[in-house]
């Protein structure tokens, strides 16, 4: 795992080697073990390249980066893993290519000088690379299919910029940290700002299963090489439960054995949900020794705390368990998390992300994640919520929910009445944006947020995405259409992001086998009901491995990574939010309605609604606005500044631990 960094000049403007080490300067979290530079003169276009480097897979200096081939015609730059890079390598070699190094870096070198472009074709992974090739004067950009690892890109007439963080292109001297004002409401609707848009101007991502190409005029051109394969369910006869069963343990099974491939020290993230202990069950039957497995816990707040369940999971599968307890102060990590994200995040869960991240690093540099589980078989609520609300008829949940918007908020984020509020608001809405709504954080209060912005006309614009997405696949049954949704959505700018920034900002490599791109396509064509029948989740999936995970993780209802907000910012952090949000110079004045923002806060703060979610949003962009302007040009990194005692670490040793029958 990696940062990398490449410019190109054109019309023979010179380029600046050190512009082009201070960008990979900034990425230095997420490779501290080495880094590297080239700066290549191709006639009109000036080629700089940069990388720093996470050793994983052949840790000897001859797989440093930027990496060329014999006679220097080709360079990349690459971030992640190739899962399958023996047997491509395996297959060139037999072909007479050969190899100086045992990386999958050369891998994907010499796979381009055989097949050119279509070598992402084969790559199976996540991945995000830049290839320059020196003879046709173009440079080569790919992601991998899900989006697990980001790569970001500026283009100008005269320039072309990229990188694994926007920060890294900030540091640029003509990059300018320009707020995209036009992504606020999408931003305050669902807590990110959706792919491929940005904060800034002139900085967007480039999708997943894309490869972009510019050429010496810096001509760009993206093409799609992947997508989601949404199947109609009258397409093919589907599979029997049982073939289902054994081919879904199969594909998770090969999926986790191929993500065991490191050098270095390996372990796994268990929330003591269904799908992380899936996962390191199945690493504890194909590892000899026991697995290295973190936890993270909240003191004091047994509706956030899974450590129970971990810990009963880890006890089970023999695994050497270190767990962890979040204390408020955490959550003063705020400004290093912005910093991380390029800018503010509406998840904040990134908090025990960040702290376990971190803790983990201690043991281990390689850990294996459950994400993906509730993205590939339905097991977020709000799948079978939507399902069933669309078998009411439209005039009773128009009424319904005219009687019941009416609710106080004054209830738990997570109590009965709160979801029945939101039910009731969200059931008249059409299936996409019903859908949407359960995880939004602003909504019907979004125009009174921005009402003296103008920009919020984008307001209607935001809504429409889930729409636009939907529409492409009419064919496909409303199931793989919500599914299809959140993968393109929540999924790939929130979890992923989140996983990737938080993990990296420690270099450790987080490695997700549920989103496999064989089990993907496989899970994709299944029919709904072995999804989610009812209000039944993850129906194929609990079968498939009903005898490796304990029946009560099997039983209990999803928890999900939240983070006891409500109760800090009434508590400890009483005085950090105010002073944040209410002060006279708060920077958000400009953007958001400050009378809306003290309402907020007086009624949180008074327990008379619970407002913790809009409130960490607004937390974290004011911290942004406020530390904006010095990211620009020669800014350094700040250091972390994690506050001492904000968690308390505990081993389960030998002694505490039984080995699974």
């Amino acid at each position: 795992m990696c940062g990398i960094v490449g410019v190109l000049e054109f019309e023979g403007r010179p380029l600046d080697r050190q512009v082009v080490e201070r960008m990979t300067e900034t990425l230095a979290h997420r490779g501290p073990e080495a880094w590297g530079s080239e700066i290549l003169d191709a006639g009109p276009v000036q080629v700089g390249l940069g990388h720093t480097r996470l050793k994983i897979i052949d840790l000897s200096d001859a797989a440093a980066q930027p990496m060329t081939n014999e006679d220097r015609s080709v360079w990349i730059v690459f971030n992640g893993e190739i899962y399958n890079f023996r047997e491509l390598r395996a297959s060139l070699v037999r072909r007479g290519v050969q190899f100086r190094t045992s990386s999958d870096t050369e891998v994907i070198l010499r796979l381009y000088e055989t097949e050119g472009e279509q070598c992402v074709d084969a790559l199976d992974g996540m991945f995000a690379f830049g290839l320059w090739d020196a003879r046709r004067r173009i440079m080569l950009l790919a992601r991998d299919r899900v989006g697990k690892k980001p790569l970001f890109y500026y283009s100008t007439p005269f320039l072309f910029a990229f990188a694994s963080e926007a920060k890294a292109l900030l540091r640029h001297d003509r990059i300018m940290p320009e707020i995209n004002v036009e992504v606020l409401p999408e931003f305050f609707l669902y807590g990110y700002v959706p792919t491929p848009k940005t904060f800034y101007r002139g900085i967007r991502t480039l999708p997943p299963g894309h490869v972009l190409q510019v050429d010496q005029d810096g001509k760009i051109r993206i093409k799609e090489y992947w997508d989601l394969p949404v199947f109609s369910t009258s397409l093919a006869p589907p599979p029997t439960d049982a073939e289902a069963t054994h081919r879904v343990r199969e594909l998770v099974t090969e999926a986790v054995r191929r993500r065991l491939i490191a050098d270095v020290p390996l372990g796994a993230f268990l929330s003591g949900g269904i799908d992380s202990t899936v996962v390191v069950g199945l690493m504890s039957r194909l590892m000899v020794e026991p697995v290295r497995t973190f936890n993270i816990g909240f003191a004091q707040n047994p509706d956030f705390d899974e450590r129970r369940y971990a810990r009963l999971a880890a006890e089970r599968l023999g695994t050497a368990h270190t767990e962890f307890v979040v204390e408020p102060s955490a959550v003063t990590l705020v400004e290093r998390l912005v910093w991380l994200h390029d800018g503010p995040f509406g998840d904040s869960s990134a908090i025990p992300t960040y702290l376990v991240s971190r803790l983990a690093r201690e043991h281990v540099t390689v850990a294996l994640t459950g994400d993906g589980g509730d993205e590939l078989f339905a097991g977020y609520r709000r799948f079978p919520v939507t399902l069933v609300s669309e078998r009411v008829p439209a005039w009773m949940r128009l009424w319904g929910g005219r009687l019941l918007s009416g609710l106080p908020e004054w209830a738990s984020r997570r109590g009965p009445l709160r979801r029945l509020k939101r039910l009731a608001i969200s059931a008249a809405l059409p299936l996409t944006e019903r859908f949407s709504h359960f995880a939004a954080i602003f909504y019907e209060d979004l125009p009174t947020l921005l009402a003296d912005w103008r920009g919020t006309s984008g307001w209607a614009e935001s809504l429409d995405l889930g729409e636009s997405l939907a529409r492409q696949h009419t064919e496909a049954s409303p199931l793989t259409r919500l599914l299809y949704l959140n993968f393109k959505t929540y999924l790939l700018d929130d979890l992923l992001v989140k996983m990737d920034r938080c993990s990296m900002a420690h270099a450790i490599e987080a490695r997700s086998p549920l989103l496999d791109r064989a089990l993907l396509e496989y899970t994709f064509a299944l029919p709904d009901a072995m999804k989610c029948r009812l209000w039944q989740t993850k129906v194929i999936f609990r079968r498939a491995f009903a005898d490796l995970v304990p029946p009560e993780i099997l039983r209990r209802k999803k928890m999900g990574f939240a983070v006891p907000l409500a109760a800090w910012f009434t508590g400890e952090l009483r005085d950090y939010l105010r002073d944040l949000l209410l002060a006279h110079d708060a920077r958000l004045r400009e953007y958001v309605d400050q009378g809306y923002v003290n309402r907020l806060c007086q009624a949180h703060l008074a327990g008379r609604a619970d407002y913790s979610a809009r409130l960490w949003t607004l937390l974290t962009f004011e911290t942004w606005l406020r530390s904006l302007p010095s990211w620009a040009g020669s800014h350094a990194e700040k250091a972390d500044q994690a506050p001492s005692g904000s968690m308390r670490g505990r081993h389960l040793g030998a002694s505490d631990r039984r080995m699974s029958p």
